[in-house]
């Protein structure tokens, strides 16, 4: 593609940020993306306590979408992404239903893989917590808790959870209220390092009426560690209903769940800490798969804007690129 001068902020590097960024850089724009965390990826996030690996956060993904399908097709050729060969199925009344006819993806050797990817090639200042967006007549400055970007932006692309979204976006009303009613669900998860094999036939579980809503051996995953390691998530009303408990008293009580559900005691863990995703589900997601307004060119995106998931996270992030690229591209013309 040409060269092009325009510049694009974006803030955000989970999925579907990095996705609207590397759009935008193969179209020739420059980008620059703002993340507050200490390396990119956001829910897909990976917890390395050796010998045991966790992804707390994002579990699996599918790919549904023929939009996306191409893309996890590339991913696995490239051994960024496998398929996840586990026993998989929900417990409901305590009756067991299978699930492992669905084709479920993880990243390699971690959830963060696909984010790690996306990023190749990114400027990505990491660490950096924006607080405000300034106009400066047609042209944009980003304010962090560090100071100002030395560099000014012809557009900005918003990837941060509802909630978040909407308080960076204080001077676009319908923008902002757009994004608050998408409010996202929380999820306590704790991660679990056991020293043998539990004697559990299945691999992971979505589980109804209980404090938990999922649990899973993140240890059958491919190009994990073989030590025996489980993920449990809270449910969203336990969560929101205990967001600020000690992650201590969150870590007992979900353990005590889980050798409840499987209806033995388990073994004292090697390893057990919990963490709080304060944004972590999308109960109603939007469906529109980017949030825009041209006049001050800033597109809004993440899972909560299309379908929830990695899956619509990505797509919502090419969405917003797609706007951005064509907003660019009509105002110079070339």
């Amino acid at each position: 593609m040409k060269n092009r001068s325009q510049s694009v902020a974006v803030v955000g590097a989970g999925i579907a940020g990095l996705a609207a960024a590397r759009a935008l850089q193969a179209h020739g724009y420059h980008v620059q993306v703002f993340d507050k965390g200490r390396g990119v990826g956001g829910r897909t996030s990976v917890r390395r306590r050796p010998p045991f690996e966790f992804d707390h956060g994002a579990q699996y993904f599918t790919a549904r979408d023929e939009r996306f399908a191409p893309h996890v097709r590339a991913w696995c050729e490239a051994g960024i992404v496998a398929p996840w060969p586990g026993r998989i199925g929900s417990w409901n009344d305590g009756v067991w239903r299978d699930g492992s006819q669905q084709t479920r993806y993880v990243g390699v050797p971690g959830m963060n893989a696909i984010a790690k990817h996306l990023a190749t090639g990114l400027n990505v200042a990491t660490g950096v917590r924006v607080t405000h967006l300034k106009r400066e007549v047609s042209r944009w400055r980003v304010l962090a808790e560090a100071g100002v970007a030395p560099a000014s932006f012809d557009a900005i692309v918003i990837a941060l959870p509802s909630a978040q979204a909407a308080e960076l976006l204080v001077g676009q009303r319908e923008l902002a209220e757009s994004a608050r009613r998408c409010p996202m669900s929380p999820c306590w998860a704790v991660m679990l390092g056991f020293d043998r094999p539990l004697a559990i036939p299945y691999d992971g579980a979505f589980i109804r009426e209980s404090s938990l809503s999922w649990i899973a051996r993140n240890s059958t995953k491919p190009g994990r560690s073989p030590s025996e390691a489980w993920i449990l998530h809270a449910s969203p009303q336990w969560s929101d209903a205990r967001i600020d408990d000690p992650p201590e008293q969150v870590t007992v009580a979900l353990t005590r769940a889980f050798g409840r559900l499987i209806a033995n005691e388990a073994p004292a863990a090697t390893f057990a800490v919990a963490h709080r995703w304060r944004y972590a589900a999308v109960p109603k997601p939007l469906e529109v798969g980017t949030l825009w307004d041209a006049d001050a060119r800033i597109a809004v995106c993440g899972d909560w804007c299309q379908g929830g998931r990695i899956e619509g996270a990505f797509l919502s992030g090419m969405a917003a690129a797609g706007r951005v690229s064509d907003a660019l591209f009509a105002a110079t013309g070339d």
